[in-house]
Protein backbone atom coordinates (compact mmCIF):
# COMPACT_ATOMS: atom_id res chain seq x y z
CA UNK A 1 0.00 0.00 0.00
CA UNK A 2 2.84 2.42 0.78
CA UNK A 3 4.26 2.08 -2.71
CA UNK A 4 0.81 2.52 -4.27
CA UNK A 5 0.17 5.79 -2.41
CA UNK A 6 3.48 7.34 -3.41
CA UNK A 7 2.81 6.67 -7.08
CA UNK A 8 -0.02 9.21 -6.99
CA UNK A 9 1.43 12.12 -5.02
CA UNK A 10 4.76 13.82 -4.26
CA UNK A 11 3.41 14.58 -0.76
CA UNK A 12 5.16 13.04 2.22
CA UNK A 13 2.94 10.03 2.82
CA UNK A 14 3.77 6.49 3.90
CA UNK A 15 7.34 7.38 4.84
CA UNK A 16 7.79 4.54 7.28
CA UNK A 17 9.38 4.72 10.72
CA UNK A 18 12.76 4.21 12.30
CA UNK A 19 12.21 4.10 16.03
CA UNK A 20 10.48 7.35 16.98
CA UNK A 21 11.46 9.11 13.75
CA UNK A 22 11.44 8.72 9.99
CA UNK A 23 14.04 6.66 8.12
CA UNK A 24 17.34 8.34 7.27
CA UNK A 25 16.59 8.37 3.55
CA UNK A 26 13.33 10.26 4.13
CA UNK A 27 15.08 12.80 6.33
CA UNK A 28 17.73 13.38 3.67
CA UNK A 29 15.04 13.85 1.01
CA UNK A 30 13.29 16.38 3.26
CA UNK A 31 16.51 18.34 3.72
CA UNK A 32 17.15 18.31 -0.04
CA UNK A 33 13.65 19.60 -0.83
CA UNK A 34 13.99 22.27 1.85
CA UNK A 35 17.29 23.40 0.31
CA UNK A 36 15.70 23.55 -3.15
CA UNK A 37 12.86 25.70 -1.81
CA UNK A 38 15.31 28.11 -0.15
CA UNK A 39 17.43 28.29 -3.30
CA UNK A 40 14.32 29.10 -5.36
CA UNK A 41 13.56 32.11 -3.16
CA UNK A 42 17.04 33.57 -3.62
CA UNK A 43 17.67 32.71 -7.29
CA UNK A 44 17.69 35.88 -9.42
CA UNK A 45 15.46 36.15 -12.47
CA UNK A 46 17.24 36.47 -15.81
CA UNK A 47 14.78 38.41 -18.03
CA UNK A 48 16.74 37.64 -21.21
CA UNK A 49 16.41 33.89 -20.59
CA UNK A 50 12.67 34.20 -21.24
CA UNK A 51 13.26 34.93 -24.92
CA UNK A 52 10.37 37.41 -24.98
CA UNK A 53 10.41 41.06 -26.03
CA UNK A 54 9.58 43.08 -22.95
CA UNK A 55 9.86 46.29 -20.94
CA UNK A 56 11.93 45.68 -17.80
CA UNK A 57 10.75 47.35 -14.59
CA UNK A 58 11.72 47.10 -10.94
CA UNK A 59 10.00 47.58 -7.64
CA UNK A 60 11.30 49.88 -4.92
CA UNK A 61 13.14 46.96 -3.29
CA UNK A 62 16.79 47.46 -4.23
CA UNK A 63 17.90 43.83 -3.80
CA UNK A 64 16.64 40.40 -2.80
CA UNK A 65 17.28 40.82 0.90
CA UNK A 66 15.27 44.04 1.03
CA UNK A 67 12.54 42.45 -1.08
CA UNK A 68 12.17 39.65 1.48
CA UNK A 69 12.33 41.95 4.49
CA UNK A 70 10.03 44.64 3.07
CA UNK A 71 7.09 43.15 1.16
CA UNK A 72 5.59 46.63 0.91
CA UNK A 73 8.44 47.83 -1.31
CA UNK A 74 7.83 44.91 -3.67
CA UNK A 75 4.34 46.28 -4.28
CA UNK A 76 5.52 49.70 -5.50
CA UNK A 77 7.17 50.69 -8.76
CA UNK A 78 10.44 52.56 -8.70
CA UNK A 79 10.19 56.08 -10.09
CA UNK A 80 12.52 55.21 -12.99
CA UNK A 81 10.37 52.22 -13.93
CA UNK A 82 7.14 54.20 -13.85
CA UNK A 83 8.61 56.57 -16.40
CA UNK A 84 9.08 53.65 -18.82
CA UNK A 85 5.36 52.87 -19.01
CA UNK A 86 3.22 54.81 -21.48
CA UNK A 87 -0.59 54.71 -21.18
CA UNK A 88 -2.66 53.50 -24.09
CA UNK A 89 -5.99 51.98 -25.05
CA UNK A 90 -5.34 48.44 -23.80
CA UNK A 91 -7.74 45.63 -22.97
CA UNK A 92 -5.08 44.01 -20.79
CA UNK A 93 -1.52 44.27 -19.57
CA UNK A 94 0.53 41.08 -19.13
CA UNK A 95 3.23 41.11 -16.47
CA UNK A 96 5.83 38.43 -15.74
CA UNK A 97 7.21 38.81 -12.21
CA UNK A 98 9.86 36.94 -10.26
CA UNK A 99 7.89 36.81 -7.00
CA UNK A 100 9.23 34.18 -4.64
CA UNK A 101 10.44 31.69 -7.24
CA UNK A 102 12.47 32.73 -10.26
CA UNK A 103 12.84 29.04 -11.27
CA UNK A 104 9.06 28.92 -11.79
CA UNK A 105 9.30 31.84 -14.20
CA UNK A 106 12.37 30.47 -15.98
CA UNK A 107 10.76 27.08 -16.53
CA UNK A 108 7.13 27.90 -17.24
CA UNK A 109 6.38 31.53 -18.13
CA UNK A 110 7.49 31.51 -21.78
CA UNK A 111 5.85 28.13 -22.41
CA UNK A 112 2.59 29.34 -20.92
CA UNK A 113 2.77 32.54 -22.99
CA UNK A 114 3.23 30.50 -26.17
CA UNK A 115 -0.14 28.85 -25.50
CA UNK A 116 -1.91 31.94 -24.16
CA UNK A 117 -1.05 34.56 -26.80
CA UNK A 118 -2.79 32.75 -29.71
CA UNK A 119 -6.00 32.86 -27.63
CA UNK A 120 -5.70 36.66 -27.30
CA UNK A 121 -5.30 37.63 -30.95
CA UNK A 122 -8.40 39.85 -30.84
CA UNK A 123 -7.24 41.62 -27.66
CA UNK A 124 -5.45 44.95 -27.46
CA UNK A 125 -2.44 44.08 -25.27
CA UNK A 126 0.03 46.47 -23.70
CA UNK A 127 3.74 45.75 -24.26
CA UNK A 128 4.80 42.80 -22.12
CA UNK A 129 6.33 43.87 -18.82
CA UNK A 130 8.89 41.87 -16.82
CA UNK A 131 9.15 42.96 -13.18
CA UNK A 132 12.01 42.30 -10.76
CA UNK A 133 11.73 42.12 -6.95
CA UNK A 134 7.98 42.08 -7.50
CA UNK A 135 4.97 41.12 -5.44
CA UNK A 136 1.55 40.46 -6.99
CA UNK A 137 0.25 43.95 -6.20
CA UNK A 138 3.00 45.55 -8.29
CA UNK A 139 0.82 44.61 -11.23
CA UNK A 140 -1.79 47.10 -10.03
CA UNK A 141 0.65 50.00 -10.43
CA UNK A 142 1.85 48.68 -13.79
CA UNK A 143 -1.69 48.27 -15.09
CA UNK A 144 -2.66 51.73 -13.87
CA UNK A 145 0.42 53.34 -15.45
CA UNK A 146 -0.45 51.68 -18.76
CA UNK A 147 -4.15 52.61 -18.41
CA UNK A 148 -5.00 48.94 -19.07
CA UNK A 149 -8.51 47.79 -18.26
CA UNK A 150 -7.14 44.66 -16.59
CA UNK A 151 -3.77 43.26 -15.57
CA UNK A 152 -2.61 39.65 -15.58
CA UNK A 153 0.45 38.80 -13.47
CA UNK A 154 2.41 35.58 -14.02
CA UNK A 155 4.51 35.17 -10.88
CA UNK A 156 6.67 32.65 -9.06
CA UNK A 157 4.70 31.32 -6.11
CA UNK A 158 6.02 30.69 -2.62
CA UNK A 159 8.04 27.44 -2.94
CA UNK A 160 6.78 24.29 -1.27
CA UNK A 161 8.76 21.23 -0.30
CA UNK A 162 7.39 19.33 -3.29
CA UNK A 163 7.01 22.30 -5.67
CA UNK A 164 9.81 24.89 -5.71
CA UNK A 165 8.85 25.98 -9.23
CA UNK A 166 5.10 26.61 -9.14
CA UNK A 167 3.82 29.49 -11.29
CA UNK A 168 0.77 31.49 -10.26
CA UNK A 169 -1.50 33.73 -12.36
CA UNK A 170 -3.40 36.69 -10.92
CA UNK A 171 -6.09 38.60 -12.82
CA UNK A 172 -7.33 42.03 -11.67
CA UNK A 173 -9.94 44.21 -13.37
CA UNK A 174 -9.44 47.98 -13.15
CA UNK A 175 -5.92 47.75 -11.66
CA UNK A 176 -4.86 50.59 -9.38
CA UNK A 177 -2.89 50.99 -6.15
CA UNK A 178 -4.86 49.89 -3.11
CA UNK A 179 -6.63 46.95 -4.72
CA UNK A 180 -6.89 43.95 -2.38
CA UNK A 181 -6.76 40.21 -2.99
CA UNK A 182 -10.57 40.13 -2.88
CA UNK A 183 -10.46 41.87 -6.26
CA UNK A 184 -8.25 39.25 -7.90
CA UNK A 185 -8.71 35.83 -9.48
CA UNK A 186 -5.92 33.29 -9.03
CA UNK A 187 -4.89 30.25 -11.04
CA UNK A 188 -2.27 28.36 -9.08
CA UNK A 189 0.32 25.60 -9.45
CA UNK A 190 0.93 25.99 -13.18
CA UNK A 191 3.60 23.44 -14.14
CA UNK A 192 3.66 20.03 -15.82
CA UNK A 193 3.29 18.26 -12.46
CA UNK A 194 0.33 20.48 -11.52
CA UNK A 195 -1.97 22.42 -13.85
CA UNK A 196 -0.80 21.93 -17.47
CA UNK A 197 -0.06 24.99 -19.61
CA UNK A 198 -2.88 24.38 -22.06
CA UNK A 199 -5.55 24.07 -19.40
CA UNK A 200 -4.17 27.03 -17.45
CA UNK A 201 -4.22 29.19 -20.60
CA UNK A 202 -7.80 28.24 -21.43
CA UNK A 203 -8.98 28.87 -17.86
CA UNK A 204 -7.26 32.26 -17.92
CA UNK A 205 -8.77 33.13 -21.30
CA UNK A 206 -12.21 32.29 -19.95
CA UNK A 207 -11.71 34.49 -16.87
CA UNK A 208 -10.29 37.35 -18.93
CA UNK A 209 -13.20 37.19 -21.35
CA UNK A 210 -15.75 37.17 -18.53
CA UNK A 211 -13.91 39.94 -16.72
CA UNK A 212 -13.97 42.13 -19.83
CA UNK A 213 -17.64 41.39 -20.45
CA UNK A 214 -18.78 41.92 -16.85
CA UNK A 215 -16.19 44.57 -15.90
CA UNK A 216 -15.19 42.92 -12.63
CA UNK A 217 -12.86 40.36 -11.09
CA UNK A 218 -12.19 38.69 -7.75
CA UNK A 219 -14.86 37.18 -5.52
CA UNK A 220 -17.61 38.36 -7.87
CA UNK A 221 -16.12 36.42 -10.80
CA UNK A 222 -16.31 32.63 -10.45
CA UNK A 223 -14.23 30.15 -12.40
CA UNK A 224 -16.97 28.37 -14.29
CA UNK A 225 -14.73 27.06 -17.05
CA UNK A 226 -15.49 23.42 -17.78
CA UNK A 227 -12.77 21.31 -19.35
CA UNK A 228 -14.12 18.65 -21.66
CA UNK A 229 -11.56 15.96 -22.61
Amino acid sequence: MALDLRQFTPARVAQGRAGHGVPTGEMLRFQLDHARARDAVYEPLDPHALGLEHVLVRSQAHDRDEFLRRPDLGRRLSAASRALLTPGDYDAALVIADGLSAPAVHRHAALLMSVLLPLLQDWSLAPLTVALQARVALGDEIGAALAARMVVVLIGERPGLSSPDSLGIYLTWDPRPGRTDAGRNCISNVRPEGLPYDLAARKLHFLMTESRRRKLSGVALKDEYRHLP
